[in-house]
């Protein structure tokens, strides 16, 4: 093992794939985004300094601060009020915690509550969280400040605190207006890495299996557990993806009147029905990959999989360095040229079964060929994209900007998480403050506050990523800016570290939290010794360490106070994921999918195929976060990985059934297969909608064609392909009769 992670090391290749990577960071919407917080930050602080001095300028500076949260790549609608939400909020809190400074008993009792009312706004989902996140940084960063010697200084330090926050909100709406070309273009660039990934994940699911017939029971057993593996990481891959999209949809998709902005609208909406193509690509995979004859013809197309992942990534890397992406690579013909006949050991055997499945393997990329052509022209401004399709996404998938009060009517009930959070938060923000005042050195107890604030999280899993993040990320952090203070450096030095470390710290807050913890703890101990000047940089490095480790443990020991496991939540995800599974069943193959496949149904299919994938992938992320908690309250996870996989399977029978009917209507008999379709809508979604155990368990003959023999089915490229559309459904319907059975037993063990 060490031998090969020497020669790894020593490899060229390497660090020009490190070095890649390194760019690909430097170059991402988030770095950039952290750099203009931190140049907005600089701005205003100097700037403040030099019109009213540095207690003013310190005021600020916490105003900034707490401003900055929300502050991310977002569509400029709604920009305005989104960044001046916290602000609002947090004013009165900051004055209210300066005023009580004197009083540790009464403080305590206001950032009780207040911490409570902040987090609710965890129930606004990704939208509200840095908002709450900005309030209570707001009472927590109020206590940064040297304590106020009367009514006067607390007020004008409010009143500087509140120009810092509007200064701020002010320059991040016109930042993000000013870098929003720029924001599209990273957003897309990273969606394409993304993609790329998948693809990769997806290659690997097109490596031949080895079979033996002397030893078919061990080679069964050897081979189970890798597919179990690969499609595990293939729909986490898969939920990464659909976790992306919206933000990217709703940057990319706001008002695509340029050329350049509809040719970015474009490409985003050809990737989302390359989703549905890699997703399609899985049919038959199984049955293909045992076929000794296939091996090669697996290769040769896993090779193309490859291929296209490393253009895909070509492409994105041109995008962020501002060059003419190349041109991509057509692998059609290499695609129609296979022979995909079953390769026997003796030649000449005759075209059968899995033969045709192959066929429909590759078939079904080269739609992924022609989406990653249609990518290309895009990106190098050669093509313009349907421009009714761009404005019906847009007018669709566009999240909504104004703040509705449904969230919050949705809280009151016991067991609803952010509910049942923001209470845990308050508790653990009260005994933290209770025991910070007592410590010793309490002259930072705040510290302790910020750290139960950022450590302490929705579920166990994401505490537990964040506590061993903090504490790591603390000590290296001290460490580095103890070295700093330690040579004393000029003010102005220490102001543009106080800078950088603030982008850094929000650049990365949701990619790696481990890099903001290290620039977090730079911040705190640079800006502790400017505000109190003379402070010992070694007590103040103990100080900062005992006070992390301090605040993880109590936001550790408080994760499992009123906890929600995330078994308390499956029960309403797997119900959501049938319901969405159902609506996409009814919108893909139903008769208004056959007679009116250009008008409204289209788009209400394509709302149904995005919840699809979102419920689907939201139930991926919380069985995954299950894995951390505590075996006793564990959900059944086996039987929830084979309701995600049915679903994953389902959704690909479905895209292959609606590829047939958009793409080769004139290849099907129309009034054959328009009773077949009818019935397949409604047994599906009757089987998925229906009460535990009540769901039908025949097949109704018109649609019976799984049973039909592989080698009886005409071949995949003759003209009629209703058979393998009528096989697709019945398919679709075996997979929706066990997705009710497994669901009816999670939501059973779960109770």
């Amino acid at each position: 093992m060490n031998i090969t992670a020497a020669k790894r090391w020593l490899d060229p290749a390497h660090w020009q794939q490190r070095g890649r990577t390194a760019l690909r960071v430097l170059l991402s919407h988030y770095v950039l985004n952290g750099a203009v917080c931190a140049l907005g930050l600089f701005l205003i602080s100097t700037l403040i300094q030099a019109m009213f001095g540095h207690a003013a300028a310190a005021a600020a500076v916490v105003g900034v601060i707490v401003t900055i949260p929300p502050d991310m790549a977002a569509p400029v609608r709604g920009k305005t009020s989104h960044m001046a939400m916290a602000p609002l909020i947090g004013l009165p809190l900051f004055l209210a915690v300066q005023l009580l400074r004197p009083h540790p008993v009464e403080l305590g009792l206001l950032l009780v509550p207040a911490t409570f009312l902040s987090f609710l706004g965890m129930a606004w989902g990704k939208r509200g969280a840095p908002v709450a996140i900005a309030v209570v940084f707001t009472t927590i960063f109020s206590m940064s400040t040297p304590a106020a010697v009367d009514m006067n200084e607390a007020l004008l330090r409010t009143t500087y605190f509140a120009l810092g926050s509007a200064m701020y909100v002010v320059y991040s709406v016109a930042a993000n207006a000013l870098c929003n070309a720029r924001y599209r273009t990273q957003l897309i660039a990273d969606l394409l890495f993304t993609v790329a990934a998948l693809i990769r994940t997806q290659a690997r699911r097109f490596a031949p299996q080895e079979t033996d017939t002397e030893a078919e029971g061990v080679k069964v057993a050897e081979i189970a557990a890798p597919q179990e593996s690969e499609l595990g990481e293939l729909l986490r891959r898969q939920a990464a993806l659909a976790d992306q999209l919206k933000n990217t949809r709703d940057v990319v998709l706001e008002s695509p009147r340029t050329p350049r902005r509809q040719r970015l609208a474009g490409m985003l909406v050809t990737v989302l029905e390359m989703r549905d193509q890699l997703v399609a690509s899985e049919l038959d995979l199984d049955q293909v990959r045992t076929h000794a004859g296939h091996r090669s013809a697996l290769n040769d197309v896993r090779q193309i999989l490859l291929q296209i992942a490393a253009e895909l990534e070509q492409m994105a890397d041109a995008m962020l360095t501002g060059r003419t992406p190349p041109s991509a690579t057509d692998h059609g013909t290499r695609l129609a040229a296979l022979r995909l006949e079953a390769q026997a050991d003796s030649a000449g055997q005759p075209d059968n079964g899995p033969s045709g499945l192959l066929r429909g393997v590759a078939y079904r990329l080269i739609h992924l060929n022609d989406a990653v052509k249609e990518l290309a022209g895009l990106a190098r401004g050669e093509t313009m994209p349907d421009l009714t399709v761009v404005r019906n996404n847009w007018r669709l998938f566009v999240s909504p900007t104004d703040w509705s009060w449904r969230p919050f009517f949705s809280l009151w009930t016991w067991r609803a998480p952010a509910l049942r959070h923001a209470i845990r938060a308050a508790l653990a923000v009260g005994v933290g403050y209770t025991i910070a005042t007592l410590l010793p050195w309490g002259s930072h107890e705040y510290w302790v506050l910020l750290t139960i604030v950022v450590v302490l999280r929705g579920s166990l899993a994401q505490t537990l990523e964040r506590r061993d993040a903090r504490v790591a990320g603390t000590i290296l952090g001290s460490l580095l800016a103890v070295g700093l203070l330690a040579i004393h450096p000029p003010a102005f030095v220490l102001l543009l570290t106080v800078t950088v470390a603030q982008g850094v710290a929000h650049g990365f807050a949701l990619r790696r939290y481990l890099i903001t913890a290290v620039a977090a703890s730079i911040l705190g101990l640079v800006q502790s010794h400017l505000l109190f000047a003379g402070s010992s940089p070694t007590f103040a490095f103990l100080e900062r360490v005992g006070d992390t480790l301090l605040g993880t443990a109590i936001a550790w020991v408080f994760c499992y106070v009123l906890p929600s496991w995330e078994r308390g939540q499956l029960a309403g995800l797997v119900r959501r994921t049938m319901t969405a599974q159902a609506r996409h069943a009814r919108m893909a193959v139903g008769l208004a999918s056959l007679h009116d496949i250009d008008t409204q149904p289209e788009l209400a299919w394509r709302l149904a195929r995005r919840e699809a994938y979102d419920s689907l992938s939201a139930l991926v992320l919380a069985t995954e976060r299950s894995l951390a908690e505590p075996r006793a309250v564990q959900p059944p996870v086996r039987l929830l990985e084979h309701l995600q996989a049915h679903g994953y399977q389902l959704l690909a029978q479905l895209s292959a059934a609606k590829s047939m009917l958009l793409l080769r209507r004139d290849q099907l008999r129309l009034d054959e297969i328009e009773a077949p379709l009818a019935e397949a809508a409604s047994r599906i979604e009757h089987t998925l909608t229906a009460e535990p155990g009540s769901a039908a368990a025949s097949l109704p003959p018109a649609i019976a064609n799984a049973s039909v023999p592989i080698e009886a089915l005409p071949d995949p490229f003759e003209n009629d392909i209703s058979p393998w559309l009528l096989r697709r459904l019945s398919l679709a319907l075996d997979l929706s009769g066990k997705m009710r059975s497994e669901a009816d037993q999670v939501l059973e063990q779960i109770k």
